[in-house]
């Protein structure tokens, strides 16, 4: 299953609107092939798994195999036959699967179809990992909501840009590369008009490892006033121009349900500043924070985060501490609901150190 979840991580970022998902196959002890789900309307993850065995070691080969797949395999039919189909036809003796369909007409319903073929089948291996690559795509088939991911850069003091005079940049070469990956596993990328008139980002993916096939993120520019826009930035002039949209804000729950259903968009990036991120917060949009801070005191008025504040603090689970060369990244889920305070609730963060 750790393979079939490294077959997954290839897709994120690539598949939607459909699940990323990997699977492997295996016969003996041996490794007979592997496949992920590459894009929309392409092969899913198992027939990519078995027509790799057919190719490596013919398809008799595959009879009497297990496969481990990350989520539970399609019963009917969409863009692709099922995999049920296929898996069935294959001549496989057991089917080890991650994640449980959530869609309620899908949940469980492989299991049935597998069993009565006289498959085994087993599910719940690796979960809790399937279901965190899956966060996003349950989301969205549950509210119609993006999984949101809020990132900046700021100093120690909370301010994300420099003393007049010196360079832009607050963080150092290893972190500005970690958010060229940030931004290879969203279909999008929000900023706010403000921000492009300020800073002109480009908000593109640019390491080559990155560029194999792989689409740019959409570039979602919030903006009343799109009259005002610098029409020479690069968001309208260069080769992706075409990714980048204009849209008004005026809901942004709307807006975010919108690049789901019409752009097929999973997980979005907010790269904005303090005011319109404070925004998305206190519209209780925001489900990952991901804060890359630099060694640096820089006082000035800009911070991170602007509004008028909230009536209690918004808590991080589910910590991870990275140091990235000079600089700290702390990544962590925004807590929804109810939020504890005090010893009890302290005591149950756990961050880890890479």
């Amino acid at each position: 299953m750790s393979l079939a979840l490294d077959e997954a991580r290839k897709g994120v970022g690539r598949s939607a609107p459909n699940p990323p998902v990997g699977a492997v196959l295996v016969k003996g002890g041996s490794l007979l092939g592997r496949g992920w789900h590459r894009a929309a309307g392409q092969p899913h993850a198992e027939r990519e798994a078995l027509a790799d065995a057919a190719r490596n070691h013919g398809p008799e080969a595959i009879r009497g195999a297990t496969a481990y797949i990350t989520l539970e395999p399609c019963s009917t039919h969409g863009r692709t036959p099922p995999c049920t189909e296929a898996l069935i036809a294959a001549g496989l003796a057991r089917v080890v699967y991650a994640a449980v369909d959530r869609n309620p007409l899908h949940a469980g319903r492989a299991d049935a179809v597998l069993r009565h073929a006289g498959i085994e089948v087993t599910s719940g291996v690796g979960a809790e990992a399937a279901e965190t690559l899956l966060r996003p795509f349950f989301k969205v088939r549950e509210t119609g909501l993006p999984w949101v991911l809020w990132k900046t850069a700021m100093s120690l003091d909370g301010r994300i840009t420099r003393p007049p005079g010196e360079g832009q940049w607050l963080t150092g070469a290893a972190a500005r590369a970690d958010v060229q990956h940030l931004r290879a596993s969203v279909e999008a990328i929000i900023t706010s008009g403000e921000t492009v008139r300020r800073d002109r980002p480009a908000l593109t993916l640019r390491l080559p490892e990155l560029l194999d096939g792989r689409p740019q993120p959409w570039r979602v520019v919030v903006t009343q006033h799109p009259a005002s826009l610098p029409q020479d930035a690069p968001l309208f002039t260069d080769e992706w121009r075409e990714r980048t949209l204009l849209r008004s804000g005026a809901d942004l729950s709307t807006l975010l349900m919108d690049l789901a259903r019409d752009q097929g968009v999973l997980s979005v990036l907010v790269e904005a500043g303090g005011k319109f991120s404070a925004a998305l917060f206190e519209a209780g949009l925001v489900d990952e924070v991901v804060v890359y801070l630099a060694p640096l005191l820089c006082g000035g008025t800009v911070p991170a985060l602007g509004g008028t504040g909230w009536s209690e603090s918004l808590r991080l689970t589910e910590l991870d501490v990275a140091r990235l060369g000079d600089d700290l990244r702390l990544r962590g889920l925004l807590r929804k609901g109810p939020r504890a305070t005090g010893r009890e609730d302290a005591s149950s963060q756990q961050a880890s150190s890479r």
